[in-house]
């Protein structure tokens, strides 16, 4: 995916703000009418409609100003971490096993 220019994601965080915004009015909105008419189910509609735009928030703040922002271009081809190198002492493993180095040959069990 081609990353996105400066214009065009600052449109796009514009949109979604007011995204947000008019959630959070739509929820405050339908929790008014859940007082009004003491209804229960509004009440929860409202709860449901709050918590979506804080999730919608959240997804934009992470993919927009994050060290490396999702938008913002492809990761490099060559980013990924080989679980090759990954030494677990045998400690972690059985609490009573002595600690072992790297080199050394594993005891048979």
């Amino acid at each position: 995916m081609a990353p996105l220019q400066q214009p065009l994601l600052t449109g796009l965080a514009l949109l979604l703000v007011a995204a947000v915004i008019a959630l959070v009015a739509w929820a405050l909105q339908l929790m008014q009418a859940a007082t009004d008419r003491q209804e229960f189910s509004l009440m929860l509609a409202g709860c449901m409609v709050c918590c979506s735009a804080v999730g919608l928030a959240t997804v934009m703040v992470i993919t927009l100003t994050g060290p490396r922002p999702l938008l913002a271009g492809a990761p490099p081809l060559e980013a990924g971490v080989s679980l090759d190198a990954v030494f677990l002492p045998d400690s972690l493993l059985w609490p009573d096993a002595p600690l072992l180095s790297p080199d050394a040959d594993l005891p048979a069990r």
